[in-house]
């Protein structure tokens, strides 16, 4: 009998944490009668998408990603509608569509995940031709994505200080936003299309959003004051922006949003400089993964609302 063939591919410059053991740990995991296990390290933008396609065409079962939100991006835009499975190993920064699923951050723990073989086919978006799993967006997220690809200051507290520093130099944009149900014209904070409802690192953006209903949910959220952002912040990483007065949300598969001008949108958390008009849709049940089940995320949704009930209750 013919072995599975599995991919490892590692991005090495990824995140904060070091990779040398995953190797070591995953083929120690995998049962070497059953899988062949081959592994790649990334050596340049890009490299992870050429690795993972030429496994997809080559049939292979799993490619395994031990990286962040880009490298898991990379390979998964090339898994879609493919009969090959994405396992994650979070090794990023950000780590968005692992916590979505449930993986736990722990590598020793994700790859158990990876073990249990158990798949669930969710969907994807689409921004102008660029695919993404979790979110794409304009705005203040778009402008912080830029400012992080750049600075050397990774994991949670590199992502707030960025926040916090270029809070003050962001102008808000006006958009024609269509949906499949209205067109509104709105002045945005934030504007950011979800497939997933978090960009990272806990961050919520849209708690209403599930990868597997076929919907995009659209999160604006209108300027802000200075007096705002704190308790605008503390709602975001507890999973209750939705609860704030200033925001405003659709649920549509398909959506056109039209800006002055041309700029930068984030892809997962990566930046990209597109035109003034973007079309994004979403594509249900185009990507497998190995994940845990779906309780996970409502688990994660009840304690971040205790969370933010007793924060609130202590602030006030």
């Amino acid at each position: 009998m013919a072995k599975e063939k599995v991919c490892l591919i590692i991005n090495p410059v990824s995140g904060t944490e070091s990779k040398k053991n995953i190797p070591e740990e995953v083929a120690a995991a995998f049962d070497q009668r059953q899988y062949d296990i081959i592994i790649r390290i990334t050596g340049y933008p890009d490299h992870a998408t050429e690795i993972a396609r030429k496994a997809a065409k080559k049939n292979y079962k799993y490619v395994l990603v031990a990286g962040g939100d880009g490298t898991v991006n990379e390979v998964a835009k090339v898994l879609v509608h493919t009969n090959t499975t994405l396992g994650i190993i979070p090794s990023g920064s950000g780590n968005g569509l692992a916590r979505e699923l449930g993986i736990p951050m722990d590598p020793e723990k994700a790859i158990d995940i990876i073990l249990r073989a158990h798949t669930r086919t969710i969907d994807y978006g689409v921004a102008n031709g660029h695919i993404f799993f979790c979110t794409c967006g304009f705005g203040f997220d778009a402008f912080i994505s830029d400012r992080f690809a750049e600075g050397k200051k990774r994991g949670p507290l590199g992502y707030v200080r960025n926040i916090l520093e270029s809070v003050v130099d962001f102008r808000s944009e006006e958009y024609e936003i269509t949906s499949d149900e209205e067109t509104i014209t709105e002045r945005a904070f934030i504007l950011t299309c979800a497939n997933a409802s978090q960009y990272g690192n806990d961050a919520h953006i849209a708690p209403g959003a599930s990868m597997d209903d076929g919907m995009i949910n659209v999160s604006i959220l209108k300027p802000l004051n200075a007096l705002e952002i704190p308790q605008t912040t503390l709602q975001l990483f507890t999973n209750n922006i939705d609860r704030n007065s200033k925001m405003t949300t659709l649920v549509t598969r398909n959506l056109r949003i039209k800006r002055s001008r041309a700029g930068v949108m984030h892809v997962d958390g990566e930046p990209v400089n597109t035109g003034n008009e973007i079309n994004v849709e979403t594509i249900q049940g185009g990507l497998k993964v190995l994940a845990p089940d779906n309780g996970a995320h409502e688990k994660k949704r009840k304690e971040s609302e205790n969370i933010f009930n007793s924060l609130t209750r202590w602030l006030n």
